[in-house]
């Protein structure tokens, strides 16, 4: 368990770190770039939109920190895109300390990636899962790397249904689609997790998720834009669980952390269950092979030198 008042004070040095952060231009993806920079970490913020990445860096970086911000674009709804960003990466770096799998889309109107998946399903899992599986080998063959996946409560609305996993059957329902995304985000954190495991690989895969913080992400949705000036906590807030997941020593491989308040809404980070349906082993690999297939991206998990 977690420490009662962890805040990111008694974040440790992260000097000679390197760390990824999908959609760290706002909200509590900025604020856990911003957090690793203060504490000496070199972080790449893995955008869609660069220009609104590179203001949000450049404020970063006016503030002096020990560390260093980059940005590279990241499309998580775009396949090439992951590619692309892959390819940059690598001419740059030859390893990888940490990726915080963060950027989503929370309850759009029914629309489709560039490669045809629906949009939340298609960005919030299958992008993560692609981009994962490219830079598994980064991650393998740097010691104490660590995959923290955000994942939400919202998991606990959503059921993977595999004879309809793009919404092409059904009528398409904003919150069982993002609850779906969110379930699969577990899934496959903890499958993650058990194959890291069972090759012998010291990597560790942890979820996180952030209660209830207020950021873009909930624009679409009316009852939060009236609900979180009242009750939702502030980025800063939401990122501790990600920040504890990826820099605390405590957190081991396929734990899953939240806030510790009241229904898990608000409050400092300690670690907290899932559904049993996120724990599916049958779902999970099931899921796993179908991801693979549908990115044309498969993991190898062969420990390099």
């Amino acid at each position: 368990m977690s420490n009662s008042q962890w805040t990111s004070k008694q974040m440790t040095n992260q000097t000679d770190r390197i760390a990824i952060v999908t959609g760290a231009n706002s909200g509590i993806g900025l604020e856990t770039a911003r957090e690793l920079v203060f504490k000496g970490a070199t972080v790449i913020m893995a955008c869609r939109d660069a220009s609104r990445a590179e203001t949000a860096a450049e404020d970063i970086r006016e503030q002096k920190p020990s560390g260093t911000v980059e940005v590279m674009t990241l499309d998580l709804a775009n396949l090439s895109s992951i590619k692309t960003f892959n390819k940059e990466f690598r001419s740059q770096y030859d390893r990888l300390d940490l990726l915080v799998n963060n950027a989503g889309v929370m309850m759009p109107p029914a629309s489709k990636t560039a490669d045809g998946f629906e949009l939340q399903f298609g960005t919030n899992h299958l992008g993560h899962f692609a981009l994962t599986g490219q830079l598994l080998d980064i991650l393998l063959k740097t010691p104490n790397s660590r995959v923290v996946n955000v994942a939400s409560a919202a998991h606990r609305m959503g059921s993977i249904d595999f004879d309809d996993l793009q919404w092409e059957k059904r009528p398409y329902k904003e919150m069982a689609s993002y609850g779906q995304s969110k379930l699969a985000n577990l899934l496959f954190t903890f499958e993650l997790q058990r194959r890291l495991e069972s090759s012998g690989n010291k990597t560790i895969a942890v979820a996180v998720h952030p209660g209830w913080t207020g950021t873009n992400l909930q624009r679409n949705t009316l009852f939060f834009r009236i609900m979180n000036p009242v009750f939702a906590m502030k980025p800063w807030q939401g990122a501790l669980p990600t920040l504890y997941a990826a820099t605390a020593d405590a957190p081991k491989g396929g734990e899953y952390y939240g806030p510790g308040g009241f229904y898990e809404m608000r409050g400092y980070p300690k670690q907290v269950d899932s559904t049993p349906e996120s724990k599916d082993e049958e779902t999970a690999r099931r899921l796993w092979t179908i991801s693979q297939e549908l990115t044309g991206v498969s993991f190898d998990f062969a420990p390099t030198a």
